[in-house]
């Protein structure tokens, strides 16, 4: 069921993606910068998913809330001519890999788990 869902959205990404319109290079950076505090927040909610304490208040107004302020302090950076906005990458992209090594955890725990009790009914 996953596997089918992973193409099926890949096949809509490819054909939303084709058609969509071009993001002018002014905004590219906007964009992007908000694509990867949506990322973060994404691991964050698996992650918290994962741990047993996700709430969907935290994780909506960090998903909104993160990228807002991503796309502020880029903005502001522009207005000042200092990258300011690479704090925010470097924020998010550290958190990211925090996140993921907690859900790489989780399931290397899961996977130790099941062959341990397949080899435990082996044994008997």
């Amino acid at each position: 069921m996953i596997f089918v869902s992973i193409v099926l959205g890949c096949l809509l990404g490819l054909v939303f993606g084709i058609n969509a319109p071009i993001i002018p290079y002014e905004y590219s950076g906007y964009l992007a910068l908000g694509i990867i505090a949506a990322i973060d927040s994404i691991f964050g909610g698996i992650a918290s998913v994962l741990k047993g304490n996700f709430n969907l208040k935290i994780f909506v107004s960090g998903f909104f809330g993160n990228a807002i302020l991503a796309i502020l302090l880029m903005f502001l950076g522009q207005k000042l001519n200092v990258d300011i906005y690479l704090a925010a990458i470097i924020v998010f992209v550290g958190r990211m890999f925090v996140n993921l090594a907690v859900i790489r955890r989780y399931y290397i725990e899961k996977w130790e788990e099941h062959a341990s009790k397949k080899i435990g009914k082996i044994k008997k």
